[in-house]
């Protein structure tokens, strides 16, 4: 009888799909605190639109856009309604329909009772459905998300194979434990830095068993990145206390404390973002480094310890002028309005780098700067020992 051969990235793989299944079927806590718990959400189709209701004031618009909907999926659906667009006078929230857009919906409604009557009712076998409102939330692109992840996904698979099939796999674990776990511990008022400290170090050893299975390239890299990561911590732990940065620099975090979770601690919880910010590029350039010291000790078994070593630092030295590179670019990325706002009202420079926003983006670059600069050196010393010097 022939068994079947598993190596240990098959393990791995059959492991983490098990884990992915476990996190998607877990809950959150916060199911029953959905907003619209009460309606029904859908998708519709924008027929006729009415924008006399809007208001303009230069940049400004406010008012109400009525809009003709008819819907095109769930309980409602080929039914038609009167649908109301909100404006509120923000750029980034507000939104214009025309005709032929689709648009996510939220729909209140009742059972009418037989002979009331109304503009907004629709008969059916069951009686008539009372529309009490329809509210256009957004554009509709679940669907374009959707194909644009599957797109990704058979990319990633066609050209890497294997290997494209568990950084799918790594990229869907990353998605929902950060989604499953991370969010809701911060919600509950866990310690947001212990919480963030551990979903690193679980993910860290997640994602780098899926490259290179349970050996000691796994041991090798994963100790490098956790060196990197854990220094990062406690630099970014250093700096938030010294330059007296406040968590409510983050985007719709105040939001947060008005819905009431005037509990969190939204510094520690700015503190904790950093280091899971800059967990990826971490495992990155201990990845780079170990692969390259294991080639060298396959191509040449017989290379000493030392020698091993030198290569790796080698291999750290050019990998680090592109890595605290590819920091500064990403941060500075979200912030660039903010630095075209500063430009175009002359701010001196020296009012700039004294702004709380972007002394917040500086430490997010200088801590991960610092976690990949010590990551490297130590990445490169245990693949160095542990891949090298060994007897066949």
């Amino acid at each position: 009888m022939i068994r079947p051969k598993f190596n240990n990235t098959s393990v791995t793989v059959i492991a983490s799909i098990v884990f992915a299944a476990f996190l998607f079927l877990l809950p959150t806590g916060f199911e029953g605190a959905l907003q619209f718990r009460d309606a029904v959400k859908c998708k519709a189709l924008v027929e006729e639109v009415d924008n006399s209701r809007i208001i303009d004031t230069g940049l400004i618009r406010t008012g109400q856009q009525v809009c003709s909907v008819r819907f095109l999926n769930g309980k409602f659906k080929g039914m038609t309604a009167q649908g109301w667009n909100m404006l509120t006078g923000s750029l980034s929230q507000d939104k214009l329909f025309v005709p032929g857009d689709k648009a996510q919906v939220v729909v209140h409604w009742q059972e009418a009772e037989l002979g009331e009557g109304s503009e907004d009712e629709i008969g059916g076998s069951e009686g008539k459905i009372e529309f009490l409102s329809v509210n256009l939330i957004d554009y509709y692109r679940l669907k374009g998300e959707l194909i644009l992840a599957i797109a990704f996904a058979v990319f990633l698979i066609a050209f890497a194979g294997g290997t494209g099939v568990r950084s799918v796999l790594s990229f869907v674990i990353t998605v929902l434990t950060l989604w499953k776990v991370l969010v809701p511990m911060y919600l509950k008022g866990y310690d947001p830095l212990l919480c963030g400290c551990a979903v690193t170090v679980l993910l860290t050893v997640i994602i780098l068993s899926l490259v290179y299975g349970f050996d000691r390239r796994l041991l090798s890299s994963a100790s490098g990145a956790l060196l990197g990561i854990g220094f990062a911590a406690v630099l970014a732990v250093i700096c938030t206390k010294t330059f007296k940065i406040h968590g409510a620099v983050m985007a719709y975090s105040e939001s947060v404390l008005y819905s009431g979770y005037e509990y969190l601690n939204l510094t520690r919880i700015f503190t904790s973002s950093i280091l899971v910010g800059a967990s990826g590029s971490i495992m990155d350039l201990s990845v780079d480094i170990t692969s390259a010291v294991n080639e060298v000790v396959k191509k040449c078994p017989s290379i000493s310890r030392l020698e091993a070593v030198k290569s790796g630092l080698a291999v750290a030295r050019a990998a680090m002028g592109t890595m605290t590179t590819t920091l500064l670019l990403a941060y500075s990325g979200s912030c660039i309005s903010l630095l075209m706002a500063f430009m175009a009202q002359g701010t001196p420079l020296y009012n700039i780098l004294n702004n709380n926003q972007v002394a917040s983006e500086i430490i997010n670059t200088i801590a991960g700067s610092f976690g990949l600069a010590s990551t490297a050196p130590f990445t490169a010393l245990m693949s160095g020992v542990i891949l090298a010097g060994r007897k066949k």
